[in-house]
């Protein structure tokens, strides 16, 4: 019960104001309401928002050669990189370097993390890091280092160190892009024989095209006759469609392999019928790369099709056809363009999917099929090198939302067309 008083409002029967009241139950069910999706919440942030953080760190950071060489760091950064830094480097070098073996610290892994810019320095460090735990005294060290490896002698090695003293580098992303700094500290594009991951990218982004546009050729009539057929017939087609989710990836993608390899079943078939005189190869090469991915990336462009067909009323179309329309007139000026959404959803789930495959590519394509994802798993589990493999997520995923804006911009369902 609720009581009602001249002054103070509508009240309930304890004695407090409805409106607080009202105000505490709805504090109440936003409170429950968080406490269920709290768990997902987490779930997402731990397993996907910290990890996409971490990478796009790691992009940026790599404070490797600062921590094992500081007192060289320190002297590099007052030094302009013209001509040779003062004496006072080279003896940092020395310093670092005899400090590095006192505490059981690689003298490698400096030459690993130079050798990403300077190929084959690796070798010269480590033979320096041998070579000045015999030098005594407090120098001169110039000569003494020269002497050990003229490399300690050219300005672009000293550009390189004090380059890589810095926490935070551009030097990966620089290089996922096929750009690097030259002796003089500018930014040039490498050569074309070292230029590698700009064709990469390009590569990667023509197979997700394909694979989409394969996909959707093939989806649109299979999900337009899902939604047409009677149930019965439809419900069982949809599980011969969904039937590839009922096994991994990895078996359907061999299965690939034995399918259409020379002697394979393709291969027998083409020829049985007469088609082919001789064997083709459709593996290891762009072919079975394709045809791998689309089996396997088909049902995700069709299911959201579908999806949205199944919302079509089919008195629609039979209006259209009542007015004059021709069937197919009607089928495109009328069904059509509500199919858009689902096409739009499904290719872009598609397209979004192909971008990161690795194990399809790696087992039945060659190698200039190899897409980008290839190289994030060698940096990570060969090289070891988590700023390169970082670099090129980062610019993997920069390239995705830039597409996804720029499709959402021109081909959005807000903007589709049918004049």
């Amino acid at each position: 019960m609720v009581s009602a008083t001249v002054d103070q409002g509508v009240r309930t029967a304890d004695g407090v104001p409805l409106k607080i009241k009202l105000q505490r139950a709805e504090r109440a069910r936003k409170l429950k309401a968080i406490a269920l999706v709290l768990p997902l919440f987490l779930f997402i942030v731990i397993t996907f928002a910290v990890p996409i953080g971490v990478m796009l760190f790691n992009a940026i950071y790599d404070p490797s050669i600062a921590r094992l060489m500081p007192k060289t760091s320190a002297v590099l950064a007052e030094w302009d990189g013209q001509d040779l830094p003062p004496e006072a480097a080279f003896a940092a070098v020395v310093e670092d370097m005899k400090q590095a073996q006192i505490e059981k610290t690689p003298v490698a892994a400096i030459g690993k993390r130079l050798n990403y810019e300077i190929p084959g320095i690796r070798s010269k460090i480590i033979a320096t890091g041998r070579q000045v735990a015999k030098l005594e005294g407090t120098g001169p060290f110039k000569e003494a280092l020269i002497e050990i490896n003229p490399m300690w002698g050219e300005r672009e090695t000293w550009n390189v160190i004090k380059r890589s003293s810095a926490s935070y580098t551009d030097f990966y992303l620089l290089n996922a892009l096929d750009y690097r700094y030259n002796a003089d500290n500018h930014i040039q594009h490498r050569p074309a024989n070292q230029a590698v991951f700009q064709d990469i990218f390009i590569r990667t982004i023509e197979i997700s095209v394909m694979v989409t546009l394969a996909t959707l050729l093939l989806g649109f009539p299979v999900a337009y006759l899902l939604a047409t057929l009677p149930p019965k017939t439809s419900n069982l087609l949809m599980i011969m469609v969904l039937l590839p989710f009922w096994t991994s990836l990895l078996v359907r993608t061999t299965a690939w392999v034995v399918l259409l390899q020379t002697q394979g079943v393709v291969n027998d078939t083409l020829i049985w019928l007469g088609i082919l005189d001789d064997r083709v190869q459709l593996i290891f090469n762009r072919i079975g790369t394709i045809v791998a991915m689309t089996h396997i990336q088909l049902p995700f462009t069709l299911l959201p099709i579908f999806s949205v067909m199944k919302t079509i009323p089919t008195t629609h179309v039979r209006a259209a056809r009542s007015l004059g329309a021709g069937q197919f007139y009607a089928f495109w000026r009328v069904y059509f363009p509500q199919t858009v959404p689902g096409i739009a959803a499904g290719c872009l789930l598609t397209f979004i999917l192909s971008l990161g495959y690795y194990i399809t590519p790696a087992l039945v394509g060659g190698p200039k099929d190899q897409m980008i994802s290839y190289f994030v798993a060698l940096y990570t589990n060969r090289e070891v090198n988590w700023g390169m493999a970082s670099a090129l997520g980062a610019v993997l995923l920069a390239a995705t939302l830039v597409l996804y804006f720029v499709y959402n911009k021109l081909v959005g369902v807000d903007r589709m067309k049918f004049g």
